[in-house]
């Protein structure tokens, strides 16, 4: 939504029906249901493309080929993911990379690699430009944090494989240290941005 208030027309794409069905109406998005690879846009005819926490699914050659023909001259790709959330409290924070790092470390998918190192590690097709530094950053009480951690795909691998929720285990170890907890703690997301300008 942010984009909308920026651009006149935002043309939002996902492969995943359910997702499209599920995006909120806005005046100035036009929702399509298409892969990354295969947008359906005509060429030159965007601004800019920009995908986010979701490059590391796609193709890349594919893929860029397509924003390759999409985009006009001096468009832009934009690309951008956040990483390990970040909680206010010593204690706390250490709990949490530990479950990270440790609990879930080999049930991570192997592109998680790719999102860890902030894209850093993927070659972009146009020449690059030097991207702020951004986080972004919630209020949350105990219970999100622990329903943010159910919803990675390494806690569901887990119970999938184990029969048990690590997320309980958790949310246990985390609750003296939380004190009372419907207090609001500070979580972070350093995010990484990558641009490219086309010629």
């Amino acid at each position: 939504m942010d984009l909308a208030a920026r651009f006149a027309v935002v043309i939002a794409t996902d492969a995943s029906a359910a997702q499209v069905a599920a995006a909120r109406p806005h005046s100035n998005v036009r929702y399509r249901v298409a892969s990354a690879e295969a947008s359906g846009l005509d060429s030159s005819s965007v601004d800019i493309v920009t995908v986010a926490q979701a490059l590391h699914w796609f193709e890349l050659a594919a893929f860029y080929a397509e924003v390759e023909r999409v985009l006009r001259p001096a468009g832009v790709l934009a690309v951008w993911t956040y990483n390990v959330a970040h909680v206010a409290g010593a204690s706390i924070e250490r709990l949490l990379q530990e479950f990270y790092w440790d609990t879930l470390q080999s049930y991570w998918p192997a592109e998680r690699e790719l999102v860890e190192s902030g894209y850093r590690t993927l070659t972009l097709p146009y020449p690059e430009m030097t991207a702020p530094a951004f986080a972004m950053q919630a209020q949350w009480s105990l219970q999100q944090l622990i329903g943010y951690v159910r919803s990675w795909s390494a806690t569901a691998r887990y119970v999938e494989r184990n029969g048990a929720d690590p997320a309980v285990l958790l949310e246990k170890a985390l609750l003296p240290e939380w004190g009372d907890p419907d207090l609001l703690r500070c979580i972070s997301w350093p995010l990484s941005l990558r641009l490219g300008a086309k010629p």
